[in-house]
């Protein structure tokens, strides 16, 4: 291969990420509503936990997300199964609708916090489980190490999560070489530079190991992630934690890192099982059709 060609994969492939993560962010403005959520089962107050599911589950979007478009398919999908769901919006921007979970990851999961507080009023429930999309599978951590939040959650789900950052195909060890790149993702997208492999604040939360006692991990990760590299560093260490690779379940699954967070029901199948330990079945190539 010529050298210069070598020089031009990461950023082919830094371009087919963007419009990868983008994609859902572009058609946000045509996503239903808060309101139509609510309508379709998910974001109910109203909704009390069964003796079957006695936690209401809250999902957290991934970077350029909002609280709708991540979950068309998987909040319904766990609304049928009888559990009570809600979603919030985080890491606003000012000046920046529609597109979320850019601010500092440490006070995105203040509002982590405080929405966790406001299901758990709303159901009666003393705890509640959280499920996840990449940054929104890792950012719940820092709630549950320093914000209180292992004291009222039961487990966390982490699909595609960038539990120890990311180099982005190595595109990340390029900044340095691009003056001004690094302090203006600090200033402009503070929790796009919050997720970078080595980070500060990656490195204050996985200090002293990756997880808290009392609540149970899960991770569910692709091979093919071109997002969250190497796709290995999503994985998390500790007695109470399950790491799932997708392909291991259903050898041909191809979804890289937006579909396995929005539409892959074979993932969503192992959420299902992650939520409900005692009564997991078997996933596999025929979960898709569960």
């Amino acid at each position: 291969m010529l050298p210069w060609k070598r020089w031009l994969r990461p950023f082919a492939a830094l371009a087919l990420t963007a419009a990868a993560v983008l994609t859902p962010a572009a058609t946000a403005s045509a996503a239903p509503t808060a309101q139509a959520a609510a309508s379709s089962g998910w974001n109910d107050y109203s909704c009390k936990p069964s003796a079957a599911h006695p936690r209401p589950v809250v999902l957290v979007h991934g970077t350029f997300a909002n609280s709708v478009d991540n979950w068309l398919v998987l909040a319904p999908y766990l609304v049928n199964r009888g559990y009570c769901v809600f979603s919030l919006d985080y890491g606003q921007l000012p000046g920046v609708p529609f597109i979320h979970g850019l601010g500092p990851i440490d006070k995105s999961a203040e509002q982590l916090r405080d929405f966790v507080d406001k299901v758990l009023a709303a159901t009666g429930a003393p705890e509640a489980d959280l499920v996840g999309h990449s940054q929104g599978g890792m950012m719940p951590r820092h709630y549950l190490k320093f914000l209180g939040g292992a004291d009222k959650v039961n487990a966390l789900v982490g699909i595609a999560p960038d539990n120890h950052g990311t180099t982005l195909l190595g595109l990340t060890r390029l900044l340095p070489h691009f003056p001004g790149a690094e302090k203006f993702l600090n200033d402009k997208t503070p929790a796009l530079a919050d997720q970078i492999a080595g980070s500060p604040f990656l490195t204050r939360l996985n200090e002293g190991g990756d997880t808290v006692p009392g609540v149970q991990y899960t991770v569910i990760a692709t091979r093919y992630d071109q997002v969250v590299t190497p796709y290995r560093s999503q994985y998390l260490d500790g007695p109470n934690v399950r790491n799932v690779l997708v392909q291991d379940l259903c050898p041909v699954n191809i979804s890289e890192h937006v579909v396995i967070g929005t539409i892959d029901r074979i993932a969503f199948h192992e959420v299902a099982n992650a939520l409900d330990p005692a009564n997991a079945t078997p996933t596999t190539c025929g979960s898709v059709v569960n």
